[in-house]
């Protein structure tokens, strides 16, 4: 099955603990880990690599439960992989984060009466440095606690010299390409933030805003357009209809009085209005609206803004100055009092943009900005998916990337913000625009001077496969690592950062995508399925969960429901049970050293060994590639599964507790079993390491007196598989389940001894004897045997001597009471389910619940009828 290296000899048999203490091997087993450099990765090797980037956490963060699970994910591939000899790099860092950053340190100026102009940018910029160095990054140690086999050493920032390098590189590259511009458009503009943000930055909820019509023009030149958005007519400078809508025909062309102000505006026919919509006309407010934006560029319209950064009016005496939500109310007031007002609708829900970050309603504003043409980087990103360079798992996700990549618009690149990657471009004195690379001296004297803004967030973690690698440098590493082997991320985030990596690695890396694979899972839920949210009152400190039931708990319970692009439901109760599955292999562990368990030389011969022994050979081997192929498939929640009901059903549960007589009994056999047991919970340890790492090293280094799991071999299946073991053990099982069964129905105690006549002829289970006795607690039948109860089960007889045990004449009353009562109710369920009046009035979930209780009465007269043929005679 698996050979052990010169590290993994035999340690003396010392007994374990009698219970695991998850804190007490935890913190000590991964500073060892990371102290013998287990986790590096040397481009050197000549080892296949294998490469995972962490999907950088903000600086600002902390460890939530979804980073738990999407570390558990990463991290159980790159155990694996090293496991098998891959040189392996899990690349980690931290993004700059440069909103979420610069919110958190003005916070901070806020309560010493501060503002960031107070300070000035260059001192500003020092602060975040110096926040950053002592509040941020706390997710590293939470990193540690999870079991992140991450290669520390590598550890990269966003902002770090190596990294600035590289975004100024590619920013320089696509400048020179025409891929980058500035030009003045419609942006989303949080007023909080006082910054540019991205349409992907932008979170859409139904609010309750109101829905005003109002008449614009004078007697038969008066048109009605209606808006959700009072204020912005400030700056309206057209209406729009139709071209072929025939109520306006006569208004095309014409100019009409824009009220509240001394301004007149055209009426435009333009067949972006939809002349079905309402009244078939709409204001025209190019600073304040995209759709708006390209009719008055269709229309050479001119662009009037009419708020500033803080959203307050700027424009026209009354309502200069007010807040644009004050300003709504005091526009339709002053409508109203002109008798302009057609109609209102309030509460009126619609969806409006809020900032993701402040939750602030974001305003559509005309602004100055830097922008990246997506279209040849787009239709490159959709290419190599659908050329098969890069595949998506779960394959059904590839809808959803191709509808964004093939519908991008231009990205807009610049921030108002003062931490972050500053724009490499200086303007001169007379006009001169220049862009400056790394490795160039920017202009200087007088009248030049740097653009203020800085990059998007998603412009540097964009570069993240290839920058943390050492490009634009013609680096070891990255002729070593890149393109990375999978990236393991959220769907939700497949637009921020996947499409970008991909537009940015197959632009710097001549064609070569970032990575061979995209897995991308679902989000963490709690146990109902309900987002985890604040305002629900129910996220979780995994840092909580960890410290309660382990960190080995944690991930168990992550990655057993890890199903390929699906939510995750979790609930403190399954991390619970994974806490009881450590211990449960703990355990187990423990009984196999106390009676000897070994991985001291080969495997005996097959024909030395017993039925169970190669049943539970065989069946280990099946599993071993059962999970290797979930691996491949990043099935985590059925190769978790699969381990789990292995480890505790059939090793646990079944075989060690057959063998446990076989171990009394001593001699060959109970040497031939010692191995065995030995070989199954090496491999089966093994297995479990990627997933739940700390448990398995203790138990297995204390098993095998090996180095570590993290650098053992990864098991392989040698082929050897024993059909008719499994069948032999499998009928087995069903005798002893069959006869626990029928002790529980009548109300045996589970460690009662009943005595019992065994008849095993012409079955193979006559060498079994004693472990089916012991199992079941029956004990041999004595003279006085009298069989009052037989069952006949997968060619086995078992008769049991129910005598002074039960009182048969009550269980049979109690059980004919009871089958009495279900049929009584299956009568009832069959009555209303035959009722066509009935059925015609009731709602489907009543009908539903007569359904199953109609069901449930039928399995019980199934269950009562089989055990009362079963009771002896009274």
């Amino acid at each position: 099955m698996t050979e052990n290296t010169q590290q993994q000899q035999p340690a003396p048999i010392t007994e374990l603990p009698t219970q695991y203490a998850p804190a007490e091997v935890e913190g000590t087993l991964y500073e060892r880990w990371v102290e013998r450099g287990y986790f590096e990765a040397d481009e050197k090797s000549d080892k296949p690599p294998y490469t995972i980037v962490i999907p950088p956490p903000n600086v600002t963060g902390s460890l939530h439960l979804g980073h738990a699970f999407e570390h558990t994910l990463i991290d159980a591939l790159t155990r694996r992989k090293r496991m098998q000899g891959h040189e392996t790099l899990w690349q980690p860092g931290m993004d700059h984060a440069g909103i979420a950053t610069q919110n958190v340190v003005e916070r901070e100026l806020g309560k010493e009466g501060k503002s960031r102009h107070d300070l000035g940018r260059e001192a500003f910029v020092e602060r975040v440095w110096r926040w950053k160095a002592e509040s941020g990054g706390q997710i590293s140690g939470q990193m540690r606690r999870l079991g992140d086999g991450v290669a520390w050493t590598r550890e990269r920032f966003t902002m770090d010299e190596g990294l600035s390098q590289a975004v100024q590189t590619i920013f320089k590259r696509l400048y020179d390409d025409e891929l980058i511009y500035r030009a003045e458009r419609i942006i989303n503009w949080c007023p909080r933030c006082l910054t540019a943000i991205s349409d992907i930055e932008v979170e859409y909820q139904d609010d309750d805003g109101e829905l005003v019509s109002m008449k614009y023009g004078e007697g038969e030149d008066t048109i009605v357009v209606a808006t959700t958005r009072a204020e912005t007519m400030l700056g309206d400078t057209a209406v729009a209809v139709h071209p072929d809508d025939e109520r306006y025909q006569h208004l095309i062309g014409k100019r009409i009085k824009l009220p509240l102000t001394d301004r007149s505006i055209p009426v435009v026919a333009d067949t972006h209005v939809d002349p079905e919509f309402g009244t078939g006309a709409v204001k025209v407010t190019p600073a304040h609206d995209p759709n708006d934006f390209e009719i008055g560029q269709r229309h050479g319209l001119p662009a009037i803004t009419v708020m500033d950064e803080h959203a307050v009016i700027t424009v026209h005496g009354p309502f200069q100055g007010l807040d644009r939500f004050e300003a709504r109310s005091a526009i339709v007031a002053a409508l109203r009092a002109e008798g302009r007002i057609v109609a209102e609708k309030r509460p009126y829900v619609h969806s409006v943009g809020h900032c993701s970050r402040c939750k602030t309603t974001v305003e559509p504003r005309l602004s100055m900005q830097w922008w990246v043409k997506v279209g040849p980087l787009a239709k490159a990103a959709g290419d190599a998916v659908r050329d098969g360079k890069v595949k998506i798992h779960p394959q059904e996700m590839e809808k959803r990337y191709f509808d964004w990549v093939d519908n991008l618009h231009d990205w807009c690149i610049s921030r108002q913000l003062w931490w972050g990657h500053r724009i490499p471009v200086w303007y001169g004195p007379n006009g001169e625009v220049v862009c400056v690379g790394p490795d160039e001296q920017p202009p200087s004297g007088e009248g030049w001077h740097q653009d203020s803004d800085v990059l998007d967030t998603w412009f540097s973690s964009g570069l993240w496969p290839f920058s943390t690698l050492g490009w634009p440098e013609q680096t070891e590493s990255l002729a070593k690592f890149y393109p990375n082997s999978v990236l393991v991320t959220g769907y939700d985030i497949l637009f921020f950062w996947v499409a970008r990596m991909m537009m940015f690695g197959l632009y710097a890396m001549d064609g070569t995508p970032p990575f061979h694979t995209i897995a991308l899972h679902g989000m963490v839920r709690d146990q109902n399925g309900k987002k985890m949210s604040k305002s629900f009152g129910n996220v979780v400190n995994p840092l909580d969960w960890m410290d309660k039931y382990g960190s080995d708990a944690l991930r168990f319970t992550l990655a057993r429901g890890a199903n390929p692009g699906v939510d995750v439901p979790i609930g403190e109760d399954w991390v619970q049970g994974s806490r009881n599955f450590a211990n449960k292999i703990w355990n187990a562990t423990r009984f196999a050293l106390m009676n000897g368990a070994t991985v001291e030389g080969p495997l005996p011969d097959a024909a030395a060994m017993s039925s169970t022994d190669r049943w539970i050979l065989s069946r280990l081997n099946s599993v071993v590639a059962e999970v290797d192929a979930f691996y491949e498939d990043y099935q985590f929640a059925k190769l978790s599964d699969a381990l789990f009901h292995f480890a505790w059903d059939e090793v646990f549960d079944w075989y060690v507790e057959l063998s446990k007589t076989t171990f009394q009994a001593g001699g060959a056999a109970a040497e031939v079993s010692k191995r065995v047991l030995g070989e199954v919970l090496d491999v089966t340890l093994r297995l479990l390491h990627p997933v739940v790492p700390f448990v398995t090293e203790t138990l297995w280094t204390t098993l095998t007196g090996g180095e570590s799991l993290v650098i053992a071999d990864w098991p392989a299946d040698s082929g050897f598989r024993d059909a008719d073991a499994e069948r032999e053990i499998s009928d087995l099982q069903s005798v002893i389940t069959e006869v626990r069964r029928f002790r529980a129905d009548q109300g045996l105690q589970p460690g009662q001894r009943v005595p019992a006549r065994l008849t095993l002829d012409g079955t193979p289970f006559a060498a079994h004897e004693a472990a089916i006795r012991q199992l079941l607690r029956l004990q041999p039948e004595g003279d006085a045997f009298a069989a009052t109860a037989t069952l006949p089960v997968a060619g086995a007889t078992v008769a049991l001597d129910l005598s002074g045990t039960i009182d048969v004449a009550a269980e049979r009353k109690r059980l004919t009471k009871d089958l009495a009562a279900a049929e009584k109710e299956k009568s009832q369920a069959t009555a209303k389910l035959g009722n066509e009046a009935f059925l015609a009035k009731a709602p489907d979930n009543v009908v539903d619940k007569i359904r199953g209780r109609l069901s449930k009465a039928e399995e019980d007269i199934a269950r009562i009828s089989a055990q009362l043929e079963k009771l002896p005679e009274a």
